[in-house]
């Protein structure tokens, strides 16, 4: 059975529908009480939590990573709302800001400590919402909708505290236990949300779509509408585009949504202004500016390069001897990731290849069997087995299960978070298949 691109992007799709409805609602309380990085803060606060259970052993996407990271923006909740202060003489903003350095610090710190932590914090940042399951869906739209409830029902507190804190406090309301609540209901939907779509990508979600509505209307029930359906838009063409382009699906939505408003933003500034011709061409000079800026960096970047990448080259050549022993003096954990990718693509020599790929951690075992796939099908493939079947790393192996999808246009029912033998039928199957070629 071929996928289509329907087949591998719809959970993707559906999951970034659910984050738009509930994030861009929240996304208004952040923007009107001012602080901005509150949803960032809370997302790596839920990540540290995420990052304290992987060095107990519990992998992401499992019950226990979420209830760790569950119990940390709980936590986390609870420092916002007693830090909000009347007369405040430190703006709250500040002890937001302090709290996610001091998460992310102590996030590096403990990875420090675990099996290859890199590819762990470059997953919590980036998220694996191409992987999302309709399991993990629908849980999600369970959560997200009692919350949705919950602060429907108390949207004039919630609203007021938002927009007039100093009306709540003459009116006798307690502002820190409802602000807890909303830090609380807050952190529930950062939590799950953490877990699928990375840090990023919730802060993007929360943040862009209220700003942009925003800038175009005042009334409530129209920035909800507008922030919605800029996030259709976003998640259809950010998520085709990753498509299209084999690019990482959370930070083309990023970054998609980043040009989305820059857009907004001087289109609006070009249609307000009293001299439109004026502010066009100030807008033409200002592109012309950054493209002659990108360009000179392009150049510079090009002449410091090519000294550089000479010396690379020779220097893989001088290692790369008929001798394959010596391919065990060849280190890729010291290289760079553009020195690695330069290595792959001239190595040509699939025995060197495969005793490298011996040596090297989950992550490279990867974009060896990638290399070894273009020289060899078979022998990539069989590399490919090889990390279904012994990798530790959970996202690892969904990559290599879905490169051979991408090849075999066949879904043979692997699952990534299963063991060995939940998966051996899967496995069983690609075996099979991989030896009618």
């Amino acid at each position: 059975m071929e996928l289509s691109i329907w087949d591998i992007m719809a959970p993707a799709f559906f999951e970034c529908l659910i984050l738009v409805g509930i994030h861009s609602y929240l996304g208004l309380h952040v923007i009107r009480r001012k602080v901005i990085f509150v949803d960032l803060a809370l997302a790596q606060i839920a990540a540290l939590g995420t990052t304290v259970g992987f060095l107990f052993g519990i992998m992401p996407d499992t019950t226990g990573a979420y209830w760790f990271s569950l119990m940390f923006t709980f936590i986390g909740a609870g420092v916002f709302s007693i830090s909000r202060i009347r007369h405040e003489k430190i703006p709250q903003e500040a002890v937001i800001g302090l709290a996610y350095a001091i998460a992310a610090s102590v996030a590096i710190l403990v990875i420090d400590k675990a099996p290859h932590g890199a590819e762990h914090i470059k997953e919590i940042l980036t998220g694996s919402i191409l992987w999302v399951k309709w399991e993990t869906i629908r849980n999600a739209a369970i959560i997200y909708s009692f919350v949705g409830i919950f602060h429907f029902i108390y949207r004039r507190q919630f609203k007021l505290i938002s927009e007039n804190p100093d009306e709540a406090y003459k009116k006798g309301m307690n502002v820190r236990f409802w602000d807890f609540l909303f830090y609380i209901s807050f952190g529930v939907v950062i939590t799950h949300s953490v877990g699928t779509a990375g840090v990023l990508l919730v802060f993007v979600f929360l943040v862009v779509p209220a700003i942009a509505s925003m800038l175009i209307t005042d009334v409530l029930w129209k920035q909800l509408v507008i922030g919605w359906t800029m996030g259709v838009v976003v998640s259809i063409v950010g998520l085709y585009l990753s498509y299209i382009g084999d690019l990482p699906s959370g930070p083309t939505v990023v970054s998609f949504y980043g040009l989305m408003l820059i857009i907004i933003a001087l289109y609006l500034y070009i249609y307000r202004a009293k001299m439109r011709k004026k502010a066009l061409m100030r807008v033409a000079l200002g592109l012309g500016t950054i493209l002659v800026v990108v360009f000179g960096f392009y150049l510079l970047g090009n002449f410091f390069s090519n000294s550089h990448d000479e010396h690379t080259h020779s220097a893989l050549k001088d290692e790369m001897s008929n001798d394959h022993s010596h391919l065990k003096d060849v280190n890729i954990e010291m290289m760079t990731e553009n020195e690695l990718d330069t290595f792959l693509s001239d190595e040509k020599d699939i025995i060197h290849l495969l005793i490298i790929f011996d040596e090297a951690d989950e992550y490279n075992k990867f974009k060896i069997a990638s290399r070894v796939l273009e020289l060899n099908k078979k022998r990539g493939l069989g590399l490919l087995i090889s990390i279904l079947q012994n990798g530790e790393l959970p996202f690892v192996r969904e990559k290599a299960n879905n490169k051979i999808i991408e090849l075999s246009g066949k879904d043979f029912g692997y699952d990534a978070m299963n063991d060995d033998i939940k998966n051996k039928e899967a496995i069983d199957k690609i075996i099979a298949w991989m030896n009618t070629l």
